[in-house]
């Protein structure tokens, strides 16, 4: 059953080639998902990214769609569902969301998930933009597992040079446990606006 739901997830992905080999990194850090075991959502995280940091193949190359895959079950483990990964929206062209769940309170809640911040807050914020442009009351937030780059970006929300982001989360942190305690509030349900690709 849970290779099931990880093939599901994994498998909503675009680049065929990249997908094959980060998915076999990821199902070599740990047999399965569902048995990893942790006291709250923020362990989970520094618990698979601790492994992924040992693994051989672990690089920049994959950094990022491992970090996406981390999430994903995690969010699976944590029953907030239905997800969507690499999800478009009608009427918001040209982008795709890395996470995105469809919420009866609000609509689309999407998850942008960078390693490492940089100046890629600014693409995030524009996607967060185009989205609330389209559905109002959507939520956006930044997860990353950088700190000090999240601090930065928290000032620029908070002063309002950063204006479509609700937040900006570290995902080893208390916030990211809170975010998630957040999340189970909300009544998720499949949307007939949002594809996964």
């Amino acid at each position: 059953m849970t290779d099931i739901i990880l093939n599901q997830i994994i498998n909503q992905n675009t680049k065929v080639g990249q997908r094959i080999k980060s998915e076999a990194v990821f199902d070599s850090l740990f047999p399965n998902f569902m048995e990893v075991k942790y006291e709250k959502p923020s362990d989970y995280i520094r618990i698979y990214w601790e492994e992924y940091q040992k693994h051989p193949e672990g690089n920049n190359n994959f950094n990022g769609e491992i970090f996406v895959y981390v999430l994903a079950t995690l969010f699976v483990r944590e029953g907030i569902l239905p997800i969507y990964m690499s999800a478009k929206v009608a009427f918001v062209p040209n982008v795709i969301y890395d996470l995105m769940f469809y919420s009866v309170e609000r609509g689309p809640i999407c998850i942008s998930a960078k390693t490492s911040i940089r100046e890629r807050y600014k693409q995030a914020d524009l996607e967060a933009i185009a989205l609330k442009y389209v559905h109002r009351k959507a939520l956006c937030f930044l997860v990353t597992l950088e700190e000090k780059e999240a601090k930065s970006v928290k000032a620029k929300i908070k002063s309002g040079d950063v204006i479509g982001l609700d937040s900006v989360v570290v995902a080893t942190s208390d916030d990211f446990d809170e975010l998630i305690q957040e999340l189970k509030k909300f009544q998720f349900s499949e949307p007939s606006n949002c594809k996964s690709y």
